[in-house]
């Protein structure tokens, strides 16, 4: 697949609406980049506070899904009350009481409103960090308006220090961007897998839109049209956007660069390309008729050949409607509504603010390390490697190399470190052993990597990644991530240029296509 980064975008049949202006807080159109002209391969993590206005970054400094850097000291999480949805997706299995899968769509329990505010009561009482509430179905947001808005309502009232978002398909957005506002929801999501109807085609069976069933590229038509408009008026409004996109091999990945630029135009803060899950054990049809997902290569490319336009996101885990906890753990089996009951829960803000206070001198300081680091990298002599890491949060090397069910992964050069994604394995220590079988596929999953770093591995796993040419560190556990990259990034290089090791490039990974939790 070759993507043209100079192809301009087919939105002649997307025009702006008479009477919208789109502009957010001062900026027009442009994301996180007060200048608005290159997208950023991680919005929000580079250069903070400094890189957009005051008001945008209040949003989205301690907003996990909206920022790389936060997503490392923050947590979310999705309460399921809306299990009604008004399209079909190909790639789409809405499952319940499934607590071995870990992706959109699948929950344990659908809540009423007032279960789910108390939810977010005893969750934020246990969790400080956690700083945003989501609904995100297991269905779609606003095609269940009034369990959404009444859940928002009480939370309003009752925690008003919890940043609001929902997410949703877009086909009933126009018709909610004034309760969206009312109820100070800040944040919405839009799932855009396409702008051209042909391709919506191919992903969308049918839509439910005014009170009846609609088919094939008609369908397709409608919900672009509502998907820009619903857009646009989120913009006008200064609500901030995230569009999420499913990359689909062969339908729509080279037409994301396209959806990219049509979405920039229209005021959104992020665009976040993923992967398709497209297991058949999912039984979604893509799943059951052979669609395959993308490889780490493919989607990075894509990722890639969309730099300037929309500000990109990577750090997405595909969450469930469920989910509690940081980006990449799920807490949720603590908070069922059983275990709720025999809480004691206190909702103290103060006591919120003050560990929150906390949490943000860890990051100040861990953004503090990286700029140091980056600043004895010396001259750039052109490298570029990715590297794994094994982490369980703050924004450290931290975790066992056989504890890991998920490895990030940084795109090193001399002069930047950039979060390029992550990717689900299997555990390798399972029941105080380690699984031999289980090593070829978290290989596989790094293999594009030149090193993972960990705070400890054993002797086999070791020899298995020396063996594929991966080098195994453990020189910097329990150091700020980037700074132990960089740090390891300097060593590889000084090793390159004294003749001790030969740099070679590596090749593509596999993406684990799952979202099976490991055991």
């Amino acid at each position: 697949m070759a993507i043209s980064a100079e192809s301009p975008a087919s939105t002649s049949r997307l025009r702006p609406l008479p009477g919208i202006k789109v502009e957010v807080a001062g900026q027009a159109a442009s994301g996180c980049s007060t200048t608005g002209g290159e997208g950023k391969a991680s919005c929000g993590s580079s250069d903070g506070q400094g890189d957009m206005p005051a008001e945008i970054w209040d949003k989205v400094k301690n907003h996990p899904c909206y920022s790389e850097e936060a997503h490392h000291h923050y947590a979310r999480m999705h309460v399921a009350v809306a299990p009604a949805c008004n399209i079909q997706c190909n790639y789409c299995n809405r499952k319940y009481d499934c607590s071995n899968e870990s992706r959109p769509g699948v929950v344990s329990q659908k809540l009423t409103p007032d279960q789910a505010v108390k939810k977010v009561l005893a969750v934020a009482s246990e969790i400080p960090q956690m700083t945003v509430l989501g609904i995100a179905g297991p269905g779609d947001a606003l095609a269940n308006p009034a369990k959404t808005f009444e859940t928002f309502r009480q939370l309003q009232e009752q925690a008003p220090d919890i940043k609001l978002c929902l997410s949703t398909n877009g086909l009933a957005l126009p018709d909610y961007v004034d309760e969206i506002a009312k109820y100070n929801v800040d944040h919405v999501t839009i799932t855009i897998n396409m702008v051209d109807p042909d391709v919506g085609a191919q992903i969308y069976p049918w839509i439910f839109y005014n009170h009846k069933r609609i088919y094939g590229r008609e369908a397709a038509e409608i919900l672009t049209e509502r998907q820009m408009l619903g857009l646009e008026m989120l913009t006008a409004r200064g609500i901030l956007t995230k569009i999420n996109s499913v990359l689909i091999p062969g339908i729509n990945d080279e037409h994301l660069y396209e959806v990219n630029r049509a979405v920039k135009a229209r005021g959104a803060f992020l665009h976040n390309i993923m992967p398709l899950i497209s297991e058949a054990e999912h039984g979604t049809y893509f799943g059951l008729n052979g669609q395959r997902g993308p490889t780490a290569q493919e989607l990075k490319d894509v990722q890639d050949a969309c730099m300037g336009g929309a500000n990109l996101m990577r750090h997405c885990r595909q969450c469930r409607a469920d989910a509690v906890g940081l980006l990449g753990e799920d807490r949720s089996d603590e908070f069922t509504l059983d275990q709720i009951e025999q809480m004691d829960v206190v909702y103290d803000i103060e006591k919120r603010r003050a560990y929150q206070e906390q949490v943000e001198a860890e990051r100040q300081a861990q953004h503090a390390a990286k700029q140091s680091a980056l600043a004895e990298q010396g001259a750039d002599d052109g490298m570029k490697v990715l590297v794994a890491v094994a982490t369980t949060g703050g924004g450290k090397v931290n975790q066992h190399f056989g504890h890991a069910d998920e490895f990030q992964i940084y795109e090193l050069t001399t002069s930047s470190t950039t979060f390029v994604g992550h990717r689900r394995v299997d555990l390798y220590c399972q029941g105080g052993y380690g699984e031999d079988e289980q090593l070829p596929s978290i290989v596989n999953a790094i293999n594009d990597c030149h090193a993972v770093l960990v705070s400890k591995i054993g002797a086999c796993p070791r020899d298995e990644l020396l063996a594929a040419g991966i080098e195994p560190v453990e020189e910097y556990a329990h150091e700020f991530i980037e700074k132990a990259a960089l740090g390891w990034f300097a060593g590889y290089r000084a090793r390159v240029a004294s003749g001790e090791i030969t740099h070679i490039p590596r090749g593509d990974a596999a993406i684990r296509q799952g979202a099976f939790k490991a055991a």
